[in-house]
Parts: structure tokens; sequence; C-alpha cells
């Protein structure tokens, strides 16, 4: 069963930091260690530095930089590296995709003139991750890159898959440096830079804007498709899904361009023509694999519990690293494509009107016996290593009870350590670092070894906000409205910023609305500084309020709207 493949109980190992993991997981590692790579004549790439490369192409007239990392910190370090190569200047700067944009400072600081190129869509996906799904989307990061865990130990980081860390404690404060593309495109694109000719192909992956990048003259690709690693269908830290077609035709133009050289956004180069080529096809053909095989078994009629526990990778995909499971799961990646294709119901009755947690797990305790009778089936299965049965029913015993935010997440201490001893034996034998990193993350909140609870909550940053507009943050409250206390209140605020438009923002249906047809008889006038100061916690309504740097016309029904929506400095 392809089950079998996501963990194996009893291979694991000791790495150089007591961390306890896959063989093949820590073997990983040294393949992900910095190292700057000279690729053909003309260029480098450096791997190691953080979480994805800084790579390099000289021509005639300077310096291109491909990708500038998670800070001007690490861009400045990968500068470094490579001026003990070449000390042409740098001209240019292109982005593979928006991950990995934070450092470009760096260069601009190097040459006023920098031309930076990328895809017209790089912007909008940076305001989508910083927007109403921030909490979800950065505790998801917390998880999938072992931002919280610890460096040593059994729990330690081994590594994240395509890097050995998000980001390399070296280049601490990673002051963010990123700077919007002055020469944009959205089709296939040709251009002239350094002195070399240059074409962009869109080839989106684990981003909608990622771009293959082609030196005719050097036969050199640069691409962010083929990863050292399988390609994440499914990201563990919650993505939009990522259609293997389009994957595919991706990579199948790589493969047609017939590269001599081929760096990657991830991961070491490679050279040769031929074997290129072959990696290539046999990344592509993983991802049809999983698409075909996910389709052939929703249209036999089987449910998706069927399915994972069907469809298994041929073996000779374990004969290179980048078709291997060291980043996520066979059976996460056939759940994703199902439910890309066909949504949430797999056909399984008891999907279609499950009980509602806390309840379902409450019944499924009685159900067993008890308490004390699913404590003992959970000891026996940790005891056997069945770690994918103590998961499940340890998830009962923790989640049959609501916590102080309402959350079923709750459980005795000794049944939250039972759920991490399950958790954490599933880390320790993945190969997977997405998984790995997860499951330890989620026990050491379990076992109260760290706290999470700031990521389960908006925490808007004024910077952010400052670089948008007020009407921008008005649509990003909007999801933080509570239905109950806005059900059957319809009322409309005029927001009068000193430095801005004047906004009217409705609450009518359980919804918050920008209302440019309303006429608001309240009103709140401040500056956008206040607002933002208020809105990222630097202070609240009523200090705003008795600094006179805001005023209401109506301070108890002002509040009352404000009521509505779930952020302590608006009620406080």
């Amino acid at each position: 069963m392809s089950v079998d493949d996501s963990f194996e109980p009893g291979v694991t190992q000791t790495g150089p930091k007591g961390q306890l993991a896959h063989p093949i997981t820590l073997e990983h590692s040294k393949r992900l260690e910095k190292k700057l790579y000279k690729v053909g004549n003309n260029a480098w790439s450096l791997i190691g530095n953080g979480l994805s490369n800084q790579s390099f192409v000289e021509g005639p007239e300077g310096l291109i930089c491909i990708d500038t990392g998670e800070s001007n910190q690490e861009m400045a370090a990968a500068l470094k590296e490579v001026r003990k190569e070449t000390q042409a200047p740098v001209v240019a700067c292109i982005y593979t995709h928006f991950h990995y944009v934070g450092g470009t400072q760096t260069l601009l600081d190097e040459n006023k003139n920098l031309a930076i190129w990328g895809h017209d869509g790089i912007q909008a996906n940076l305001d989508r991750f910083g927007g109403e799904v921030a909490p979800r989307v950065t505790r998801g990061l917390a998880h999938q890159f072992a931002t919280s865990m610890p460096q040593e130990g059994a729990d330690g980081i081994v590594n994240l898959g395509l890097g050995n860390f998000f980001r390399n404690p070296e280049h601490a404060p990673f002051t963010n440096g990123y700077i919007p593309p002055k020469h944009t495109f959205v089709e296939p694109t040709k251009a002239k830079i350094a002195g070399l000719k240059v074409e962009f192909f869109p080839a989106p992956s684990d981003a909608t804007d990622s771009i293959t990048i082609w030196f005719p003259d050097l036969k050199l690709a640069i691409n962010n498709l083929l990863w050292p690693v399988l390609f994440n269908v499914f990201a563990i830290r919650g993505e939009e899904y990522r259609d293997p077609r389009i994957m595919m035709k991706g990579l199948d133009h790589l493969a047609e361009l017939e590269a001599e050289n081929l760096i990657g956004a991830h991961g070491p180069p490679f050279s040769g023509a031929e074997e290129i080529k072959k990696i290539i096809i046999n990344y592509r053909d993983t991802l049809q694999f999983l698409w075909d095989q996910t389709v052939r078994c929703a249209n036999k009629g089987l449910t998706l519990n069927e399915a994972i526990s069907t469809i298994k990778l041929p073996a000779h995909f374990q004969d290179h690293y980048t078709t291997q499971q060291l980043y996520g799961v066979v059976e996460h990646h056939v759940r994703q494509i199902y439910s890309g294709l066909f949504g949430w119901f797999d056909e399984d009755e008891a999907n279609l009107f499950p009980v509602p947690s806390p309840e379902r797990s409450v019944r499924f305790i009685k159900g067993f016996g008890g308490i004390e009778k699913v404590r003992a089936i959970i000891d026996s299965s940790l005891q056997e290593e069945d770690f994918r049965w103590a998961i499940e029913l340890s998830s009962w015993l923790v989640r049959s009870n609501l916590n102080a935010q309402g959350i079923a997440d709750a459980g005795e201490p000794e049944d939250r350590k039972r759920l991490a001893a399950a958790l954490r034996g599933v880390a320790y034998s993945t190969s997977a670092a997405n998984i790995r990193n997860w499951c330890i993350t989620r026990a050491l909140e379990l076992d109260e070894s760290l706290n999470l609870s700031r990521f389960r909550k908006h925490r808007f940053n004024k910077r952010e906000l400052a670089r948008r507009t007020p009407i921008d943050s008005l649509k990003l409250l909007r999801v933080l409205l509570i239905p109950e206390k806005a059900e059957a209140y319809e009322q409309t605020l005029q927001f009068n910023f000193s430095d801005d438009e004047n906004i009217f923002y409705s609450i009518r249906n359980s919804v918050a609305v920008i209302d440019k047809n309303s006429k608001g008889s309240l009103s709140l006038s401040l500056s956008s500084d206040t607002w933002y100061d208020i809105l990222s916690m630097k202070t609240t309504l009523s200090e705003a309020e008795e600094e006179a740097l805001a005023e209401m016309n109506n301070s108890e029904e002002v509040r009352k709207f404000f009521s509505c929506f779930d952020l302590e400095s608006l009620n406080s």
C-alpha cells in the first residue's frame, strides 16, 4: 500500500545533533549544504545559503542575479561568495517567483539603476499572503518550516527538504529588502540583459508567477519546476491547488530546450544534456502517474481512503533523489489532486453529514467503551508502533472538549502526551521533511513545550499596512467580523482619513463591506497612521480618542459598530 511509504517505523537513525529521523532524510541534508557551484563557463549557483538558491550569470556587460532570498543579509552573503569568482558589476536581477525576493535592496545599493525582471503576478501573490488568510498562512509556515523547533536533540531540525533551514541564523535580523520588478510580463518574452539573449517562459509550479529563464547562447536554463525532492502537489502549510497537468506542460517545455546546464530555485544544479533530459522526464512522469491514477481510482468509485491505499509510486522512481518523498508524501498528494478535481466529497457516505466536533469524538469514545478503554488501545498501539491508529484514537481524546478559545483542542494532559508520542513516532520515521516538521511542532505544542496561540489570531503589521491604502485595511478587517454580534445589525461608519479618501464601511447581512452607495450616520476621523497603529495593537481606539488622535461623532454607537469585530484594540 502507498500508505506504508509515508513513514517506516523501525528505521529511525540518530543525526549529528542527536536528531531522530529517517536515514535518507539525514542523508539529504548533506546534499543541501552550503556550496557555490560553477555551472558551465558563465554561471554559478549558491545552495545552502538559505531555503532557496541564489544564482548568477555573467554576460559581457555584467552580472545577472537570479533570486535574492529572504533578506538583505542573505543576498549580501551570496554576493560575498560569488565575488570569489568574478568582479563583474551587478547590472540586473531576475525573480523566478515571488517566494525569494527579499534581498534585492542589497543589489540596488550596488547599482541604483538595477534592472529588475519578473512575472507581473509577483506583487499580487505577496499581497495575498499578507492579507485575509495571514494567520492560517503563518501558522502553516511555522509548522512546515520548523521555525519553532529546537536546533538539536531528538526533535531537532534536520532539514526542510528544499534547504537546511527556513532562514539561516547567520543572517539575523533578516531585513526585508524587496523591490518590485520594473520589467514585467505575463507571456513568453525575449530580452537582452547584460549583453546576453534571455527568454522568459511563464511556468506555474508552486507559485502562479513562476518562470523558466533560458539563455540560448549558453544552453543554460534556470527554473522553479524541478526540485531536489518529489514535487509538492500538496503543501501541508496550506496552499491553493497546484494542478499537475500545468506543471507537466512546463516540464515538457523545459525538456524540449535541451539544456546543457540546469539551475533550479532549490538544490544542486545539473550538467549534461542527456542526463538533464532524463531527470526532467522522470520528474514529469511522477506527476502524470499521480494524476492519472487518482483519476482512475475516482472513476472506479473508490473513496479517498481507498485510493491512498491503492496508489503507490513505482519502485524505479526511488532511484533518484528528485523523485523521492523527501518533502511531502504521495498519499497527501493524491488527496489534493482528488479535492482539486472533485471537491471535498469523495462519495463516502460517512463524509456527507458527519457529526461535528467535539460531539463526534465524544460518541466515538463512548462507542469504544469509554476513555480508559480508548487509552488502553492507544498505549498498545504505541507499543506496537501502529502510529496511524494511535494518532486517530488520541485525537478523539484531545478533541472531545473545547478549550478556552472555543476550539476542540483540550483533553487531559496525559492524552495530549499520547497524541504527541504518536506524532513523534511518525516524525522520527518519515523521509518527508514537511511531515517530520509538522508532527514535531504539533507535538511540542501538545506537551506544552511550545505556545503557538499567537498564530491563531490576526496580527496586523503596521509596515505592511502602510504599504497599502486604508481601503485595503478595511477589506482585511471583514474576516474578523463576529456573525453572532452582527446578526440583525445594520450600520454604516464613515471613515474620514485626514491624509486619504473618505470611506463608507457597512455592516449588513452579517458581512462587512466597502459601501460606496451608503451615507453613514456615524463617523470616525483620524489619520491613516493612527488607524494602522490601532490595527497593529500599538494603541487602542480609546487611547487614540483620549489623545485627540481620533474623533467620533457618537462614541457609544461607533464602539457598538466595532464590537462586531474580533480585534481587541478596537474594543478597548
